[in-house]
């Protein structure tokens, strides 16, 4: 791996973006401010890509049952933001996530798909949460999910891509390196935030 590419993820901390992407950013409604959503925020494209990333570096079943996972316990946590109901450390967990999905590209590769698909869901619940909490409660909140749950695709295809390229350079060279560098990046937001 060559190291301009070890170190990609890590310097999109120092976007000006780094900032978690829940700050508020107006009105978000229809499916363009939807599908935005998820591509304005470090956190998200952090997390999103990293699911992609395990799920190509995994293999197998992975890259279907990993995104499935994300984005069906996504739309859930949107609907508990969408409700008005709380889910409290929303903002920790999206920091944590990106922690664990890249220790899991180091340590968990040889975990059944199933315990992978359990821990990207479970995160995957406060990226939801978080996005419905801003969602409109109008008609157009409907078509903004819609947009971010496609914009959360399109990042999980980006890290998919990477994954299985990573995985055919040689899976046991690659992963420690892209999986530490998600995990050093989610520390690093985590420490921006906090």
């Amino acid at each position: 791996m060559k190291p301009f590419a070890a170190l990609a993820l890590p310097a999109l901390v120092l976007l000006p973006q780094a900032a978690l992407a829940h700050s508020g950013h107006g009105e978000a409604a229809g499916l363009a401010h939807g599908f935005l959503h998820p591509l304005g925020g470090a956190d998200h494209v952090l997390a999103m890509v990293a699911v992609g990333l395990l799920a190509g570096l995994r293999g197998g079943r992975a890259p279907w049952v990993l995104p499935a996972s994300f984005l069906t316990l996504m739309a859930a946590g949107a609907g508990l933001g969408m409700a008005g109901i709380g889910l409290p450390f929303a903002e920790t967990g999206i920091g944590l996530s990106i922690v664990a999905f890249g220790l899991a590209a180091v340590f968990g590769l040889g975990l059944p798909v199933s315990a992978l698909a359990a821990l990207v869901g479970g995160f995957a619940l406060f990226h939801g949460y978080a996005h419905g909490a801003e969602m409109p409660e109008t008609a157009s909140g409907l078509v903004y999910g819609l947009g971010f749950l496609a914009g959360t695709a399109l990042l999980h295809a980006a890290g998919l891509g990477l994954g299985l390229i990573a995985a055919h350079a040689g899976r046991t060279r690659v992963a420690p390196v892209l999986g530490g560098a998600v995990a050093a990046s989610g520390a690093a937001l985590l420490a921006v935030h906090f």
